[in-house]
Order: C-alpha cells, then sequence, then structure tokens
C-alpha cells in the first residue's frame, strides 16, 4: 500500500513538473518566435503535451470541464505534424484545410456524444486508431527527409531529438497496448510514462536556455547568419573557404553536376561535411543546401532566357543544363524567386 501510494505521489509530482515546463516553453517559444508558424505550432504543440500529461494521469476524473483537454489531447498528434511541416520546411504555409484535418479529428473522437458505438462499428474504430498513427508517419517522414541537406545546425538537433523521441515513446506505447492493454496499466508504467514526460520538457528547457533553437526559429527569409550572429557566439567563417566556394560555384560550375552532395562539396574542399554546412550556413546565410545550390542554378537559368541567342533553346534543356533535374521543382523555385513562370521572364527578358 504505501509502494503504491508512492509511486501515484511521484507519477503526480512528475507530471506537475512537466505540466509547468511545457508551459513555460511555449511562452518562451512564442516570445522567441516572433509570431512565426514554426513559434505557435510549437507552442501549441507545448500546450498539448501538458494537457496530455494531465489526461494521462491514471483514474483521473473524467467530467465535463475536462472535455477541452481531452479535445487537445486528441487533436495534438495533428499540431505535431503541421509543426513538423513547418520547422523542416521553409516553404510550408498553414492554411484553413490544416485547422480543418484537427477538427475532423477531434469531432470523429467524440463519437460518443453523437451516440455512434464505436465497438459496434468496427470500421470506424479502427479507423479512429489508425489515422493518428497516420498522421505520425507523416510527421517521421516530414523529419527524415531533407536532413542531409540541412544546414541548421540547431534545427538537424531537432530533427534527431524528434526522431528518439517518436520512435521511444511510440514503441514504449506499442508494448504496453500488445502486452498489458490500455485499461490495465499498472501504477509503475504510469509513473515511466510521467518520467519520460519530464525528461522530454526537461530536454527542450536546456536546449531553448542555451539557445540551441534560434537558427531554427529564425525567419527562413532573413539570412540565417544574422538570426545566429545576434544571439549565438559563434567561430568566424574562414575567407579562404568562402572564397574557393565561389570559384568552384562561378567559375567550375559544380552545381551542374548530377546528383551533387554536400558531401561530395565538402571532399571537394578537403572540409569535414559540418564545417561547410556551418560555412554556408553562417557565412551565405543559407539553411538548406539545395536552396543554396538553386541560387547558383537560377542565375545560370535567368541569364539563358534574356540570351536572343539562345530564345529557341527549349526552357527544360536550359533547366537541366543548370542542374534541375526536372521540369516541376525547377518551376516551382523559379515562381518563388522571380515571381514569374520562365516563358514570362524570357518574354520580357
Amino acid at each position: 500500500m504505501i509502494g503504491t501510494s508512492l509511486i501515484g505521489g511521484l507519477d503526480t509530482g512528475l507530471r506537475g513538473a512537466a505540466i509547468a515546463l511545457f508551459l513555460l516553453i511555449a511562452v518562451a517559444v512564442l516570445r522567441r518566435g516572433g509570431g512565426r508558424p514554426v513559434a505557435w505550432l510549437g507552442a501549441a504543440l507545448s500546450v498539448g503535451a501538458a494537457a496530455y500529461a494531465l489526461c494521462s494521469l491514471p483514474d483521473h476524473l473524467r467530467s465535463l470541464w475536462f472535455t477541452p483537454l481531452t479535445a487537445i489531447c486528441v487533436g495534438n498528434v495533428v499540431v505535431f505534424w503541421l509543426f513538423t511541416r513547418a520547422a523542416f520546411d521553409d516553404s510550408f504555409r498553414p492554411t484553413p484545410w490544416h485547422a480543418m484535418w484537427w477538427l475532423l479529428l477531434v469531432i470523429c473522437s467524440r463519437t460518443a456524444s453523437f451516440g455512434i458505438d464505436i465497438a459496434a462499428n468496427w470500421p470506424l474504430a479502427a479507423a479512429l486508431r489508425l489515422v493518428p498513427v497516420a498522421f505520425v508517419l507523416l510527421a517521421v517522414v516530414q523529419t527524415v527527409s531533407g536532413w542531409r541537406e540541412d544546414l541548421v545546425e540547431g534545427r538537424r538537433r531537432l530533427r534527431l531529438f524528434v526522431l528518439a523521441a517518436v520512435v521511444l515513446h511510440s514503441a514504449v506505447s506499442a508494448g504496453v497496448d500488445i502486452s498489458i492493454g490500455p485499461d490495465h496499466v499498472p501504477p509503475a508504467v504510469h509513473l515511466l510514462n510521467a518520467v519520460a514526460l519530464s525528461l522530454i520538457a526537461a530536454v527542450i528547457a536546456v536546449a531553448l536556455l542555451h539557445a540551441d533553437l534560434v537558427g531554427f526559429l529564425a525567419d527562413s527569409g532573413q539570412p540565417a547568419a544574422v538570426a545566429i550572429r545576434e544571439e549565438v557566439p559563434t567561430e568566424p567563417v574562414d575567407p579562404a573557404v568562402l572564397s574557393e566556394l565561389e570559384r568552384l560555384m562561378t567559375v567550375e560550375r559544380l552545381y551542374r553536376r548530377e546528383g551533387l552532395t554536400i558531401g561530395d562539396l565538402a571532399t571537394k574542399l578537403g572540409l569535414p561535411e559540418h564545417r561547410l554546412r556551418r560555412t554556408i550556413n553562417r557565412g551565405l546565410g543559407f539553411r538548406n543546401f539545395n536552396e543554396y545550390l538553386n541560387r547558383h542554378r537560377l542565375v545560370d537559368v535567368k541569364q539563358a532566357l534574356a540570351d536572343p541567342a539562345q530564345r529557341d533553346v527549349p526552357i527544360l534543356t536550359i533547366a537541366l543544363d543548370a542542374g534541375f533535374q526536372s521540369l516541376s521543382p525547377f518551376n516551382r523555385a523559379f515562381k518563388a524567386d522571380t515571381g514569374m513562370t520562365p516563358t514570362e521572364f524570357r518574354r520580357q527578358a
């Protein structure tokens, strides 16, 4: 009896500490994020984690006032997916349709309120269990994709942390569901869940205190080097490396090489890969390696489109010669850079 009471007290205390940390994290991210989508989605994710810490208490009261907290817990998986998109894709912009996903998932989870018996409707029950898993998988894919090309050190560490946290939490949850069942979880497992929540909150809080997320929270439209220099002391970028990098791009036109990776470029320069990432990010202000290559490719393309001698050369040929792998990403990059399609640009030029 004493052991059970001790475990219950530790569980409640750890959850209280985790809730306080998550709420502080939400405030800190909002203050430092300047109102950008990644900031308020990160704050919403932290509030959702705090709500989960409360809702997952063993034998918590399921009164009416708990309904908003339950809705936040259920919809937080959508917020998690949107957060990974905003954090790891600089071109992402939230739309009202994204909010509809959150609302739809919350409404479907409250089927009992509409007189629908989930147990009697196995397709609905299966869908409600699979949809959150699908959103988690989407978030994992977003976290992993583009990892190699990411130049922001804080954001690369965040990818690793998100991936490790998701894999660990999913493995533990699946193990508990399969071996014990969600309705027969012993107090010791609840305590383990509380410890995990507290550790996650503590790691994020430490990261914020040490300004590891400054580069990740920086505006994608602002040079990352400027945002980082304002708050984090860094080692100076070697001008000789920048000069050689510029020569490789403008003279040798290395960006035209098919399948060029940052590892290939680091080998060409005789540098460790992490140092080259830091040089391009902090010295030139780019947050993504493909963005850096595309900047040079677009200069090449615009010169070709404005050249009367190449007016009969197909646009696709020009794009492929500049290093783009296909027409679709080229068109997107060109429109984002100039506000025009390649055909419109050629006509005006």
